[in-house]
């Protein structure tokens, strides 16, 4: 017994050494990403440098990326190997033990219910401006997962890398044949959806409020095989010694990241917004005409960013791109994109297909 604890004095030690402040998400979450980039046939030197990622942070798991630059290269990376599907089969082989101190936090639990605990309440010393929690739907559980920067308008690749990541958590308890009863992405539909049902063996739903695994209760209770409660300690305590110093994005990025989320369920609206930000709508009004922006007018910038995202999914109906948007009808949305580009929708389409 006294052996394992100065093995796990050995290991804080060593590992207080190496930690710095993080910045974003930590670079274990990117172990193994140059080589995957490679085998698919990207170039993982020009996709790292044109998104202004070290490739040494990358090999060292307590270094840290910001995020706006991870959740980048995971676009870029799918967009110059024309892989599609680059997040959901990156997350694929993704094992827990490759994400570092998050991983081994979960892999250390006592139960499969504790590790998905664990993992769901110090998600945000691993990675910042991201929402994570554990829902009960009387016999499941459900993992919920979502970026909330208002900078990153392309996060589809990390939410698939994400859910495969947790799926294979979850597997190292029950099993590689365990898949989950339902899949949910907060994107549209990709046009190879079907290769999602194949690799998480469940049927999965898009535009989604949250990205989720949609866990049985029955499952959970299983033990993890590597329990390790004085592991689990210093790895919870390496965590938060990285998160000394904690960055928070200005009131414009706080309140793009909100307009995002709220724009599935409709036209995004001032009070709600101030109110998800704990604030008043008078304090909010004031705060960004401080910036020399107001609501209204954000809320048009981050349409005309995601308008032009989806657009660029060549099997995304137009008719659905005003819902996403949060437009009640589509002539609302076809008003909005002449008035931003001097062109419809479908004209924008065609001139980039050409």
């Amino acid at each position: 017994m006294q052996k394992t604890v100065v093995s796990h004095q050995h290991i804080t030690s060593a590992l207080s050494q190496r930690l710095s402040a993080n910045q974003g998400v930590l670079s274990a979450a990117a172990t193994g990403l140059d080589d995957f980039i490679t085998r698919v046939g990207g170039n993982a030197d020009q996709i790292l440098g044109c998104c202004d990622v070290d490739p040494e942070i990358i090999v060292s798991p307590t270094q840290s990326i910001k995020l706006v630059n991870y959740c980048r290269v995971l676009e870029e990376a799918a967009s110059q190997a024309d892989y599609d599907n680059f997040g959901l089969h990156y997350g694929k082989q993704f094992q827990p033990q490759s994400l570092g101190l998050i991983g081994y936090i979960g892999l250390c639990s006592a139960t499969l219910e504790e590790a998905l605990r664990n993992v769901a309440c110090a998600f945000h010393w691993h990675q910042h401006d991201t929402f994570v929690q554990l829902t009960d739907m009387k016999d499941c559980w459900r993992f919920d997962y979502q970026i909330r920067h208002g900078a990153i308008i392309c996060r589809r690749q990390d939410a698939e890398l994400t859910l495969g990541m947790i799926m294979n958590l979850i597997r190292s308890a029950t099993g590689v044949k365990w898949a989950p009863r339902e899949v949910h992405f907060e994107h549209p539909r990709p046009e190879q959806w079907h290769d999602h049902c194949k690799v998480f063996d469940a049927p999965v739903y898009f535009d989604q409020p949250y990205n989720s695994l949609i866990i049985p209760k029955t499952d959970v209770v299983r033990p993890m095989p590597n329990h390790d409660p004085m592991l689990l300690s210093v790895m919870l305590d390496a965590l938060q010694h990285l998160n000394t110093t904690s960055y928070r994005q200005n009131i414009v990025e706080q309140t793009r990241a909100q307009i995002q989320i709220s724009l599935i369920h409709g036209e995004p609206d001032l009070e709600a917004t101030a109110d998800q930000l704990g604030m008043s709508r008078w304090s909010l009004q004031r705060r960004l005409q401080q910036e020399n922006i107001t609501f209204s007018r954000l809320v048009d910038h981050v349409r005309c960013e995601l308008a032009t995202h989806y657009l660029k999914q060549q099997k995304l109906p137009i008719s659905e791109m005003g819902m996403l948007l949060g437009y009640s009808e589509t002539s609302a949305f076809s008003r909005a994109f002449k008035r931003w580009f001097g062109v419809s929708p479908r004209q924008f389409r065609q001139h980039m297909s050409g």
